[in-house]
């Protein structure tokens, strides 16, 4: 299918910068690099069989690093390299890019006898070029280039996903395969956009933009009165995505913004699940969401009358009314009497939520697309262990990040070791209810790709649902089930959204 680049050669020139007596990296070198090594595209680094021993150590040491090939070549007699490219990828069909400087200009001209499809970085904006072959500007554009040539020669087929995220996350789902520039066995080409260039000339000729836009959060104004949509502030390169969306609807998105923005709330996503139908099965067990109230203040006079209004009694689980995307929102607290919400240290508005005893069993459910998944991890102990947790004092308030590191018990405490766990927990998860709550939120969410947390009451078996997010990493399942389910719910998303 992807006949048009079937190897990509960068020249040390993009790659290497002289600096004093010694050599560095180009800058944007290094994310380009870390792109290549995940797109599928075998990719090697040239260099001249002259060039200095400290030179060839820094190109050597990349190539190990980023699992490329090594190759040197005589400026005055390129058959060699040539050939050792032949030997290392085969005669199939297709182009070798040629990636290179506009400071390596004899080299260029030789290297294009081989048939090479040149493409060259313009590092020297004052160097004339236009008869070499392909030009961008910086070395963050060649993904994009690489990906125009593979849908030129592909065809309608194919579907170029332009991607936005934290660099973290998009190295965390590109490791694993997830964002080939190579299509997938359905149609499927990634390509990284840069806030770096105008976002209009990227995404002329992208099909659909999956974004993480909890990634690029600035503020967010909880104690406005104006709809969520306006509480929300972006950076400046989110916001122009957004602008971009609006004035060109044609383009797809997953997912559109005002699908994304009630699970930046705490209690949005608590008075959602407050509509779960009755899914009660034979055996009474139910699914809901945990009791939960917002405050303003931990202060506030009314505050025991309101929670037991609220079906809330000790322990308490607080969490700030923000769910993602700025520094505070996962700073939480386990509260066991009511006089210790006095001067409490989580951010307000806040929620607190019910404490559901689960015997340390969290469920993570992900939904892609029609598909829905779940793990078995080990959660927060039940209230009365965790009061007996080594250097607790007594009662006093249990604060933590959830996303740094939860309170855990030991196995004893926890109730036994992590087989018996998992066999307790296989047996208490009635799977056909939550496949049936997954359908539900799928339908009023309107996301394509989403998760939820799943506990497990251990007196009343009430499954209670105590987290949504968007666009999850999905990592606790297989790579090899969870990729492709991610490219299908893409590609479907795609196809009914065109259709609609």
């Amino acid at each position: 299918m992807a006949k048009a680049v079937r190897g990509v050669i960068l020249d040390e020139s993009v790659l290497s910068a002289a600096i004093g007596d010694g050599w560095s990296l180009q800058p944007d070198a290094d994310p380009l690099l870390r792109r290549l090594r995940h797109s599928r595209i075998p990719t090697g680094i040239l260099n001249e069989d002259d060039a200095s021993a400290e030179k060839v150590g820094l190109l050597k040491k990349l190539a190990t690093t980023y699992s490329f090939r090594y190759f040197s070549f005589n400026p005055f007699s390129i058959d060699e390299a040539t050939h050792d490219i032949r030997e290392a990828w085969g005669e199939t069909e297709g182009h070798i890019l040629y990636v290179v400087s506009e400071t390596k200009k004899e080299a260029c001209i030789r290297l294009r006898s081989c048939s090479w499809l040149t493409t060259v970085v313009k590092l020297n904006s004052g160097s004339k070029c236009e008869d070499w072959g392909l030009h961008i500007n910086m070395l963050g554009e060649l993904p994009l280039t690489i990906c125009n040539l593979i849908k030129k020669e592909s065809g309608n087929d194919v579907l170029k996903v332009g991607y936005i995220m934290k660099p973290s996350r998009e190295e965390d789902f590109a490791k694993r395969g997830a964002f080939p520039m190579r299509p997938t066995q359905n149609g499927l080409c990634f390509v990284p956009l840069i806030f770096k260039l105008p976002l209009a000339s990227q995404l002329k000729g992208i099909d659909l933009v999956l974004h993480k836009a909890t990634d690029e959060i600035v503020s967010f104004n909880l104690n406005s009165s104006s709809e969520l949509t306006e509480r929300v502030t972006f950076s400046e390169g989110m916001q122009e995505l957004k602008r971009y969306l609006e004035h060109n609807p044609q383009c797809c998105v997953i997912d559109p913004f005002d699908k994304v923005y009630p699970v930046l709330d705490r209690l949005e996503i608590q008075n959602l699940l407050c509509g779960l139908p009755d899914l009660s099965t034979k055996d009474s067990c139910k699914i809901r969401g945990p009791h939960h109230l917002k405050v303003d203040t931990f202060n506030e006079p009314e505050l025991i009358t309101r929670l037991s209004e609220a079906n809330l009694s000790p322990p308490f689980i607080v969490k700030p009314q923000v769910a993602c995307g700025v520094a505070d929102a996962h700073s939480m607290a386990i509260v066991f009497k009511v006089e210790d919400f006095k001067d409490l240290k989580v951010p307000v508005p806040a929620i607190i939520q019910e404490y559901v005893d689960h015997s340390s069993t969290l469920y993570k459910f992900y939904v892609l697309g029609e598909k829905v998944f779940h793990a078995v991890k080990t959660s927060i102990p039940n209230g009365d262990m965790l009061m007996k947790l080594p250097g607790r004092n007594g009662q006093q308030p249990l604060l933590f990040d959830s996303l740094k590191s939860l309170p855990t018990a030991t196995n004893s405490q926890s109730g036994g070791d992590d087989g018996s766990i998992a066999k307790t927990s296989a047996a208490s998860l009635n799977i056909d209810l939550v496949n049936d709550a997954a359908k539900w939120l799928s339908k009023r969410l309107g996301l394509t790709v989403f998760g939820f947390d799943v506990v497990v009451q251990d007196e009343t078996r009430d499954h209670v649902i105590v987290d949504v997010n968007y666009l999850p990493s999905f990592k606790e399942v297989s790579d090899d089930i969870a990729i492709p389910a991610f490219w299908r719910a893409i590609r479907r998303s795609y196809e009914l959204r065109r259709t609609n």
